[in-house]
């Protein structure tokens, strides 16, 4: 379906290709998934293998891609392309363009020609499919990143392509739909889809997989099948990361007061109330996971922690200060914030001016070494002067985490900070948070990954349907 030959490519600007010497097979009614470490070129083989590269990019091209037995170049356009390959990226948002959920999905169906019965049954189909039925009215843009992500996949879904190409579908996921996006996926698999699948959670597609593919540095490093591939030791710790080993002992003492007090706090958006009755206390140097299915309001509860969001009703008080009296400029020297999409945080032209920008704007001093420390702690130190957004999603996170790090806030607020990252890098990621915890910052993660949660966190709050149905380790 699928054959990449000798595939070199740099992109424009650059000098390093960010695929060297790549050959791949995907064949008719198989599965490949492709993981590595973030900057191993793994979206770039997505793009190369859609054709996106050859149609939409500048840049040096080698080698051939052949699609159904036809050279990319040979397609007239993209269009053309997609009538084979349907492409879900790691960034959903940036897929959606139509103000309701069912919209989204409607425009690929009626871009197939189908008439008005196909379309109605097709698109109950897919919204049962992909659990959208309750969102379809909502507007793609006011989702959770998880809601947004099936949104996309369903999309693509409509298109009807016999190929799919899936940018980490599930990398804002909870564990219960990530399983449900596997069994799509088997499901597709099994009515004789080709899936090229780049993902982190091998664990959970294990059994649609039949070759595993690991990239590091722009090449192929290992390929085959997935029980023979991990036996390495290397590459196992990349798949399947050990968390069990990484908690460290943190004293804890009764007299740490409160840093993060919430009183009864409710939040709507328009007519949906998204916390109902939130009351919270989080102490000094605590070590807090968040966890809950996609849209139980985890994210709407840390925004008011720096008023991104300001109480519907009930109070937030951080420091002993009551958010509604504060600017968010101000609560930004008790609470940093790293974003589930780490692109919403980025507009300078250079990596190392993002972290210099928190860094001059709070006025701390040493600010070059500070800046340093924090590149290097990031192990970017080597990519101060990129612009952000070349580097790939595992990159961009940990800039993200370094730019709110820089700015030396007593609370870290980080929404899946291991998003995009393989079992090395969210290894090194919560080793950092660890350690920011023994120097007495207070760490506060949402996460959607149950072992980072249980060994890493020395209290886990669950949430549901804009509420506190459990709080573990909590006083």
């Amino acid at each position: 379906m699928i054959e990449l030959t000798d595939i070199t490519y740099t992109y424009p600007h650059t000098v390093q290709p960010a695929l060297h010497r790549v050959s791949l097979s995907l064949e008719e009614g198989r599965c490949v998934m492709v993981t590595g470490p973030s900057g191993a070129g793994k979206t770039s083989l997505c793009l190369a293998a859609s054709g996106i590269l050859h149609h939409e990019y500048g840049g040096k091209k080698e080698g051939s891609i052949v699609v159904d037995g036809k050279d990319v170049a040979e397609y007239t356009t993209l269009s053309d392309l997609a009538q084979n390959v349907g492409v879900v990226f790691d960034d959903p948002e940036a897929q959606m363009i139509f103000t309701t959920v069912e919209e989204e999905i409607l425009s690929a169906l009626e871009h197939r020609g189908l008439s008005a019965a196909d379309i109605e049954e097709r698109l109950a189909g897919i919204m049962k499919t992909t659990y959208l039925e309750k969102l379809r009215d909502r507007s793609p843009h006011h989702l959770s990143g998880g809601q947004k992500q099936r949104v996309a996949l369903a999309a693509t879904l409509a298109l009807g392509n016999d190929i799919l190409i899936l940018d980490e579908p599930t990398s804002e996921l909870d564990e219960h739909a990530t399983k449900r996006i596997a069994d799509i996926l088997s499901d597709l698999k099994q009515q004789g889809k080709t899936i090229l699948l780049v993902e982190h959670k091998y664990h959970h597609f294990k059994n649609l997989v039949d070759t595993l593919v690991i990239m590091e540095a722009g090449t192929i490093t290992t390929k085959g099948i997935p029980e023979q591939v991990l036996q390495n030791e290397r590459i196992r710790a990349m798949v399947l990361p050990d968390f069990t080993t990484i908690r460290k002992a943190v004293p804890h003492s009764s007299a740490n007061g409160p840093i993060i007090s919430v009183q009864d706090l409710r939040y709507s958006y328009g007519d949906v109330e998204a916390l109902s009755g939130i009351s919270l206390t989080i102490r000094r140097g605590d070590f807090v996971a968040i966890v809950g299915e996609n849209g139980s309001g985890k994210t709407t509860l840390v925004k008011h922690f720096n008023r991104l969001l300001t109480p519907t009703s009930g109070d937030v008080i951080i420091n002993g200060k009551n958010t509604k009296d504060c600017s968010i400029a101000t609560l930004a020297h008790d609470v940093g914030l790293v974003f589930q999409n780490p692109d919403h945080m980025f507009f300078a032209d250079t990596v190392r001016d993002e972290i210099a920008y928190g860094v001059h704007n709070l006025g701390i001093e040493k600010s070059d070494e500070v800046i340093d420390a924090a590149l290097r702690d990031a192990g970017l130190s080597d990519s101060g002067g990129f612009y952000p957004r070349w580097l790939s999603r595992g990159e961009r996170q940990r800039l993200a985490i370094a730019c709110v790090v820089a700015m030396q806030p007593g609370v870290i607020v980080l929404d899946e900070p291991t998003t995009g990252l393989d079992g090395n890098e969210a290894r090194m990621v919560i080793e950092m948070l660890k350690h920011l915890q023994e120097k007495g910052h207070t760490i506060l993660i949402i996460t959607h990954n149950k072992e980072i949660a249980q060994h890493c966190a020395d209290r886990v709050i669950l949430m549901e349907n804009g509420k506190i149905v459990s709080d573990i380790g909590g006083a």
